[in-house]
């Protein structure tokens, strides 16, 4: 499997505003292809928003965005297609009851089903299915995830996988579809300081290969490149609707 170009990413006066206000506001930054993105800050900062915004997932509703050569909101449908979701809460979850093996299969069934070409989809049985074990390979070693070590192999339940272990397999699964740009939540959640080194390691891997990461957390590592969210004041909600009101 090719490693993907990565796509440009940045942000001028990004904001979004929800029922109940904003979420984040006045996100600016400029990143190039193949870098690793960390958006830091508390959590209820806006840092999922604002990742799920810069993925086509929500409408932004405040300045702009571009990722690759879409621009956002307005080609949020083009900029789905180019990337991926690693392990979102409530938006791209492992199914507990699923195994590993399962998971592997569905998505290399979907990106063959939807993302590949009528010609491939003209191959003979055999040739697709050891192109999708192919992808699979290759997005299990961009991810480090050796199934070998499993308690059952690739046959292992989710439930039984540990926290790092199904980090990695979220990330396998996003990158059977080739993305321009790998987007995960939460990325160094319930981790030990040994096991955040080897989660930080796994995504700058991912990033050298030539993939845009952008990954949500709560502390960053000194090599990426940080986009800090912080919780909006009742000040800067007051000021806003002030703003609205002068328009």
């Amino acid at each position: 499997m090719e490693s993907p170009h990565g796509a440009a990413v940045g942000a001028e006066d990004f904001g979004l505003k929800g029922p109940r206000g904003w979420a984040f506001r006045k996100v600016g930054f400029t990143a190039e292809p193949g870098s690793l993105i960390a958006v830091e800050g508390p959590s209820g900062s806006g840092r999922t928003c604002l990742l799920l915004a810069l993925t086509g997932r929500m409408r932004a509703t405040e300045g702009g965005a571009r990722v690759g050569e879409f621009e956002l909101p307005r080609k949020a449908a083009a900029v789905r297609r180019i990337a991926a979701l690693g392990p979102v809460p409530g938006v791209s979850e492992l199914d507990p009851a699923f195994t590993v093996a399962e998971h592997l299969r569905e998505r290399a069934l979907l990106q063959g089903r939807y993302g590949a070409s009528l010609r491939t989809l003209l191959r003979p049985r055999a040739e697709r299915r050891a192109t999708a074990r192919a992808r699979i390979d290759a997005a299990l070693e961009a991810a480090g995830l050796d199934t070998a070590t499993l308690p059952k192999a690739e046959r292992t339940s989710v439930r039984d996988l540990e926290r790092l272990e199904a980090l990695r397999l979220s990330v396998a699964l996003a990158m059977i579809g080739t993305p321009r740009l790998l987007a995960l939540d939460d990325a160094d959640l319930k981790l030990s300081a040994a096991e955040r080194a080897d989660a930080w390691a796994m995504l700058r891997a991912v990033a050298a290969s030539g993939t845009t990461v952008l990954a949500v957390c709560s502390e960053a590592p000194e090599d990426a490149q940080v986009v800090l969210t912080a919780p909006i004041t009742e000040e800067e909600t007051a000021d806003a609707f002030a703003e609205a009101g002068r328009a």
